[in-house]
């Protein structure tokens, strides 16, 4: 086989608004030891756990890496370590358990992301997503949206208005989320509802409308990775034949150029060189499309595109899940929903049940290569990698 590292179980919660009584602690102990016993493994056998959760002030229970424990006590005694890092806390979680692997100083890491928004109101959510922002020159924008509204308004002075490629986005995403068993929207709102404000679909964050715009979540997902020598032995793997995390200038106003996102271009071209691959060897993407503006610009910064051209492989039907590379199958942040510490594991939930053939109806005629992208903040924490079958 080879040193890299491998994905040998998981498990995922339905992503929504959970009981007013479901905690954190509740949603990791739902996803961790099902993904162990998926992975054909015991909870003995697990050398250390890295646990994804943002929280910035959506809970008042921290230290949630002993908290994994607390929910599940056969983990309690499992070295375990929280990672945060905005809206890919759940990657930044999952790379550190592959350096953990590669280094060779264990055999079995379990990764869990978790988030509970809806316990608390909206004005503490807003605050805690705004935290994502570099404050001193950004949080007058109001809310985290509103900064890609911003964003949105940079790309129409220069490309021309976007919306209709934001629309198919959005469309195009809550569509595919239909056939997700976990997805917390499960509709098809159809074009024309996500291009026109309406009661229902109102502006948001400038010219962004509600459907642009990823859910506020609850849920967790948990993955077991694995050395070689114990992938060997599984029920099925998936192998991370590479990986890649850059970073981008906080400040948004500190770049040379805001909507190129320079980091999730490094990032993706990053991995896809270390896989020894290129976009014509992916067979699905799952991305980051916290905003359907992100998506668009990720087309772009991809090399789906050129600046400015997102639009066109919207209209071509690239990125459909009929087409030629899609893109979000699982229906994505849009429509899947985006509890913030879940949403990196989540991503390769999704990417390695297509790749081993369990994605239901979700699942692709052929997918023996995926490509996943997470990132935090406003493309200023990037995570790239590139899955395959084994």
């Amino acid at each position: 086989m080879s040193t890299d590292p491998f994905l040998t179980g998981w498990a995922h919660t339905a992503f929504g608004k959970s009981a007013p009584e479901v905690t954190v602690e509740d949603l990791m102990a739902e996803v961790s030891t099902t993904a162990i016993v998926d992975a054909g493994l015991a909870t003995a056998d697990v050398d250390a756990a890295f646990v994804g959760v943002f929280n910035s002030g959506l809970s008042r229970q921290s230290f949630e890496a002993a908290l994994l424990g607390a929910g599940s006590p056969e983990l309690a005694r499992v070295p375990a370590s929280r990672h945060e890092n905005a809206c890919a806390t759940g990657s930044a979680a999952l790379h550190a358990a592959m350096d953990f692997i590669q280094s060779g100083r264990g055999q079995v890491a379990l990764v869990v992301g978790a988030e509970k928004m809806t316990g608390v109101g909206n004005d503490v959510v807003n605050d805690s997503l705004l935290g994502a922002s570099y404050r001193p020159t950004e949080e007058d924008a109001g809310s985290f949206a509103a900064l890609f509204g911003r964003l949105a308004d940079i790309y129409a002075d220069r490309y021309g208005d976007p919306r209709e490629a934001l629309s198919r986005i959005a469309a195009k995403n809550h569509h595919n989320g239909v056939s997700n068993p976990w997805a917390q929207m499960r509709r098809d709102l159809g074009f024309e509802f996500c291009s026109v404000p309406s009661e229902k679909n109102p502006l948001t964050a400038g010219r962004l409308l509600r459907t642009d715009c990823s859910l506020v979540s609850d849920g967790a997902a948990a993955v077991v990775v694995t050395s070689a020598d114990v992938a060997r032995s599984a029920r099925r793997r998936v192998r991370v034949a590479s990986r890649a995390h850059a970073n981008d200038v906080f400040a948004i106003a500190g770049r040379d150029d805001p909507i190129a996102f320079d980091g999730a271009r490094r990032a993706f071209a990053r991995a896809l060189a270390d896989a020894g691959t290129d976009l014509a060897g992916l067979d699905l993407i799952e991305t980051h499309d916290c905003f359907t503006l992100a998506e668009l610009i990720q087309y772009e910064a991809f090399g789906l595109a050129e600046p400015g051209k997102g639009a066109t492989v919207l209209a071509d039907g690239i990125t459909a899940k009929d087409g030629k590379l899609p893109v979000n199958v699982s229906g994505g942040l849009k429509s899947k929903g985006h509890p913030i510490g879940a949403t990196g594991v989540s991503q390769h939930v999704m990417a390695a049940l297509q790749l081993t053939g369990e994605a239901g109806e979700m699942q692709l005629p052929k997918a023996d290569r995926a490509a996943v992208f997470n990132m935090g903040g406003a493309a200023v924490a990037n995570y790239a990698s590139v899955l395959e079958v084994a």
